[in-house]
């Protein structure tokens, strides 16, 4: 008896001990990355939700949303410059991520993700911009055109996550969107994941390509991984199928110019899966191929990008 007692007093003090050093990990590895990466633009109140935009250059309206995991950083590291020489281009972290706040406790949805961003936008003073979306971000482009057709002048999709897929929630993500695993397993995720692991995985979002020279270091992978981050992302995730099966029956009321750009060689959101059904089912929708690219041409491809971006705008009529 006295030797199973001994055991559970020893297990009881290894388990508050773990969960202390996790505790000061994470609360450190936060602190750090918030340190190192700081919010790169300004933090916009939308109905006491607050948002966070970067905002450069002058000449029309374009907005750019990143994609899952992502931040503002993963727009400005190649593309929103580019852009800028000829637009006042807007980037916005989505709720949840980077340093904009999360605010519906079971993930924000496409819709309201579009809605929020859309009043952001109105209190920059801009009114119809171009929306431009990558992957995650995409689908929120498309809820945009199609929630609010009167504040959108055009629409360009990157590797867009648009027609329903048949593969299942990957297991993180699975874990990560459930109270137990923000509770218990997100934390010991960012406490003990080394650095390399984190490095290795970039690379994989970018297969076949790998992330390019500089791109971690302006990034901030750490922001990714703080677990209130990690868990909103998996919750917008899990939510993500069933809303584009919803939204899908309303592409054909897109009246806006529509640019598709999409790698030939992506495997994570794959061309022939969604963006080649994807320009039947948008009026004048207009697909750019990019042969080789993988997932991520916002940046591997940014000129290839920005000028699907111009064309889209010629075609409003606003260039």
């Amino acid at each position: 008896m006295k030797l199973v007692l001994k055991t559970i007093i020893a297990l009881a003090l290894l388990i508050a001990g773990l969960a202390t050093v996790t505790t000061w990990r994470v609360s450190r590895n936060e602190a750090v990355a918030e340190a190192s990466f700081p919010p790169e633009g300004q933090l916009i109140d939308v109905d006491g939700v607050s948002v966070h935009a970067v905002v450069m250059g002058h000449g029309p309206d374009v907005v750019l949303i990143h994609g899952s995991s992502g931040n503002t950083r993963d727009m400005t590291f190649a593309l929103a410059p580019i852009l800028a020489e000829d637009f006042r281009v807007i980037v916005f972290d989505r709720p949840g991520l980077g340093y904009s706040d999360s605010f519906n406790p079971d993930g924000e949805t496409l819709e309201e993700q579009a809605e929020t961003l859309r009043r952001a936008v109105v209190k920059l003073g801009a009114d119809k911009p171009i929306v431009a979306g990558q992957s995650y971000g995409g689908s929120v482009s498309l809820a945009w055109a199609v929630t609010q057709p009167e504040h959108i002048s055009a629409l360009v999709l990157i590797a867009p996550a648009a027609i329903p897929w048949e593969t299942p929630l990957d297991g993180f993500n699975r874990i990560a969107a459930t109270k137990p695993g923000n509770a218990l397993v997100l934390p010991l995720i960012n406490a003990f994941v080394p650095d390399w692991y984190v490095e290795q995985a970039l690379d994989g979002v970018f297969s076949p390509q790998t992330a390019p020279e500089g791109y971690a270091e302006h990034f901030g992978p750490g922001l990714t991984m703080r677990p209130a981050s990690m868990h909103a992302n998996a919750m917008q995730r899990a939510n993500l199928l069933d809303e584009v099966r919803a939204l899908q029956p309303r592409y054909k009321d897109i009246s806006v110019p529509t640019e598709v750009v999409h790698g030939t060689a992506d495997t994570t959101v794959g061309l022939e899966w969604h963006a080649e059904p994807l320009i039947d089912q948008i009026p004048g929708a207009e697909l750019i191929e990019l042969p080789g690219i993988g997932h991520m041409p916002q940046i591997v491809a940014a000129p290839e990008v920005a000028a699907a971006v111009i064309r889209a705008a010629q075609r409003a009529g606003l260039r």
